[in-house]
């Protein structure tokens, strides 16, 4: 198993940068079969973990699952697997036999497992956003493009047609040079209200210092935090944005050819001191790129009840807007791109005679495995792409703590200009006990 994982992290040397290289590697041994492991084993890790074991050359040795429900309900699923309820005595006991993990866990502990793992030499497929905070990202894909690991982050929409249509239309130039893009979703992972007081029991078997892991600690509270409503939580999730905007951003992103905003603003509410608010809009300004028009390129995100303005809705001819998606506007014409639908063309009379060629999908899971047996391309979503894409998305969460504000990014600094209290919230100190080499 040791010499088959040298083996395949020689593979990976040999990964071409940047995103979606073309080179492709030699197909490995017939019986070759890789060993793999779940961090989570319910939600959406019970989903990553079943597309990636749908591969026919992924053998699940292990899975860590902190809550007792869910333990019990992967020992029956996956009989001849081995369950932990502690994620770091997996990787002590499993790691050295292992190839590649998932981490599909709250947000607030995905840097943390990712994180030991790589250090492992364990290739990594990480749900989004890739990180709870920004410096954290920044961390991760350095890492992982030093040690030539082979990485997806889970926007598994990224690898569908629809999305990859949209990204080949706005390349080609059919609705020209890009003005300015609009994101937005309906969801409202947030909470106005402040957090109950007092505690309650924490239920049998669940490690709850362990749920909160590098995070500051708080008292066990029934549904408050376990199961789902994490999102909601400031320490823990990363809100609507957090949820959505790795995903609605993404297609954007990467037509755009976006990398790090020049400057943010907010214009929503502020989070409380516990959880984040709803309705944000926050305003990014990025510089020029080789499909944009002017010198800087202006990008919006709305969710919950904010939309965007009635003069962008109309330029959809009436059209209806959807719960969640992207506007983008160009100087020969514009584009409707629901989450997840085909790419809609305004005006509709100029492209009423425009066959679209869709651009054919892939499986998003499959992509990383292929990858990692050096039979295929460095995946799409490689930290490389999606942890400039996370650092984004989590700025917009700190803009919204300072309402109104116009904070200057300084990405290689890691920095706000001038905003000392804006810094102090890219990175955190993690727990006594729960440090990781490289992180907090």
């Amino acid at each position: 198993m040791t010499t088959r994982r040298k083996h395949l992290k020689t593979l990976g040397a040999s990964f071409a940068f940047p995103y979606l290289a073309k080179t492709s590697w030699a197909q490995t041994g017939p019986n070759q079969i890789l060993s793999h492991a779940s961090f989570g084993g319910a939600g959406m890790a019970g989903s990553d973990l079943a597309q990636i074991k749908s591969h026919p050359k992924v053998r699940v040795q292990a899975i860590a699952e902190i809550d007792p429900v869910r333990r019990g309900q992967c020992e029956q699923r996956f009989k001849d697997v081995k369950v932990y309820a502690d994620w770091r005595e997996m990787l002590d006991r499993e790691g050295k036999n292992l190839d590649c993990v998932n981490v599909s866990t709250p947000d607030h502990m995905h840097a943390a497992m990712g994180m030991s793992a790589m250090q492992m030499g364990l290739h990594l497929y990480g749900q989004k956003p890739l990180t709870h905070d920004v410096a954290e990202s920044r961390v991760l894909a350095e890492y992982a493009k030093a040690n030539r690991l082979v990485t997806q982050m889970g926007i598994q929409i990224h690898s569908s047609k629809q999305y990859r249509t949209a990204v080949q239309l706005v390349h080609d130039g059919v609705i020209g040079k890009i003005k300015e893009a609009h994101s937005f979703s309906g969801k409202r992972w947030g909470d106005s209200n402040p957090k109950p007081p007092g505690e309650d029991p924490i239920p049998e078997g669940l490690d709850w210092d362990a749920w909160i892991g590098p995070a500051p600690y708080t008292k066990y509270l029934k549904s408050y935090y376990h199961p789902g409503q994490w999102r909601k939580r400031l320490d823990y999730g990363t809100g609507t944005f957090g949820d959505m905007g790795c995903h609605i951003y993404d297609p954007t992103f990467k037509a755009l050819g976006l990398t790090y905003p020049i400057s943010l603003r907010s214009e929503g509410p502020k989070p409380n001191r516990d959880n984040w608010g709803f309705d944000a809009k926050i305003h990014y300004l990025f510089p020029s790129t080789p499909y944009s028009v002017g010198d800087t390129l202006p990008v919006t995100w709305y969710d919950g009840s904010a939309k965007p303005p009635q003069e962008v809705i109309s330029l959809l001819e009436g059209k209806k807007l959807p719960g969640q998606g992207s506007v983008i506007i160009g100087t020969k014409g514009t584009m409707l791109l629901p989450h997840v639908g085909m790419p809609s063309l305004f005006p509709q009379k100029k492209f009423v005679d425009l066959k679209i060629k869709e651009v054919e999908g892939s499986n998003h899971w499959h992509e990383f495995v292929d990858a990692v047996l050096g039979n295929g391309p460095m995946p799409s979503a490689n930290f490389d792409y999606s942890g400039p894409l996370s650092e984004t998305v989590l700025l917009g969460g700190i803009a919204t703590r300072f309402p109104q504000e116009t904070l200057i990014w300084d990405a290689p600094k890691l920095s706000f200009k001038g905003n000392s209290k804006a810094t102090a919230l890219v990175s955190k100190s993690y727990r006594k006990g729960w440090g990781v080499k490289g992180l907090g």
